[in-house]
C-alpha cells in the first residue's frame, strides 16, 4: 500500500513540477505581451514564481504597470502553492512509513533498508533532471511558447501592445521599442511634427525593414511598420504609443 503512496507522491511531484514550468512560461509570455523584452520577461516571471531575483530597476517595470502587477500577483500565489505541494510530496516520499511499506514489496525485500531512501531520492532527482531537460530543449520550448502565446492572444487574456520596454533606468526612464501600426497618431509624420520631444521622448533610431537609421534627422517621416527605439519616461511612452 505504501508503495502505491510513493508512486502517487512521485506522480504528484512530477505533475506539479511540469505545471510549474508551464506556469512560468505563461507568465513570461504574458509579461512580453505587455511590452517587456523576452529575456527580461522570462527572468521576471521566474522571479515572481520563486519570489526571488527582483532588482530595484526591474521591479519598477512590474510595479509601474497595473496589468503586470496582476500577472505578478498570480505568479507569486501559484509559486507558493506549488512550492508547498512539492515539499510535502518530497517529504512523504522519504517518510519512514513509506520506506517501511516499500520493504513489504517482494522485489524490494532484497534491498537494504538504508538504501531505499537514496533510491527514492535518485528517482526524484532523475524526474527533476528529465523534466528540466525537456522544458529547456530549444525546439520544444519554442513550440510550447508559440502554442501558449497563440491561445493567450486568441482568448484575449492579455491584450498585446506595440511598445516593448528594453531597458529601465532610474527615475522611471528607459529605452523602448515601438512598432508603428496603421492607427498610430504619429504615422506619416516627420519626427519634428510628432511632438515626441514635448513628451520628453527622444528617438534614438528607426528600424525600417532590414535597415537601421541611427540618430534620425528631424525631417525623417515615420512609416507604417517602422520600429522606433526611444528613450524617455516609460510612463509617457506608454501613454503616447500603447
Amino acid at each position: 500500500m505504501n508503495l502505491v503512496l510513493f508512486i502517487t507522491n512521485l506522480a504528484l511531484f512530477i505533475a506539479v513540477l511540469v505545471i510549474s514550468f508551464v506556469v512560468v512560461r505563461i507568465g513570461a509570455i504574458a509579461f512580453q505581451l505587455t511590452g517587456l523584452e523576452w529575456s527580461l520577461a522570462k527572468f521576471q516571471a521566474l522571479s515572481c514564481f520563486t519570489a526571488t531575483g527582483f532588482t530595484t530597476k526591474e521591479a519598477e517595470l512590474i510595479t509601474g504597470n497595473p496589468q503586470r502587477r496582476r500577472i505578478a500577483t498570480v505568479l507569486i500565489v501559484l509559486g507558493h502553492a506549488g512550492l508547498v505541494t512539492m515539499i510535502a510530496t518530497f517529504a512523504n516520499s522519504l517518510n519512514p512509513r513509506t520506506i517501511a511499506g516499500q520493504m513489504e514489496v517482494p522485489f524490494l525485500k532484497s534491498i537494504p533498508v538504508g538504501a531505499l531512501p537514496w533510491i527514492n531520492l535518485t528517482v526524484i532527482a532523475a524526474a527533476i533532471y528529465i523534466t528540466y531537460k525537456v522544458f529547456t530543449n530549444t525546439k520544444f520550448a519554442r513550440r510550447l511558447t508559440n502554442v501558449l502565446r497563440a491561445r493567450i492572444v486568441k482568448r484575449e487574456l492579455i491584450k498585446p501592445v506595440s511598445c516593448e520596454e528594453l531597458i529601465v533606468a532610474t527615475g522611471g526612464y528607459g529605452v523602448s521599442k515601438i512598432k508603428i501600426r496603421e492607427d498610430h497618431p504619429v504615422l506619416d509624420k516627420a519626427l519634428s511634427e510628432s511632438e515626441l520631444k514635448k513628451h520628453d521622448i527622444m528617438v534614438l533610431a528607426i528600424i525600417r525593414a532590414d535597415r537601421t537609421m541611427p540618430n534620425p534627422l528631424a525631417d525623417t517621416k515615420i512609416l507604417s511598420g517602422d520600429e522606433l527605439i526611444c528613450f524617455g519616461k516609460l510612463e509617457s511612452i506608454r501613454k503616447k504609443f500603447v
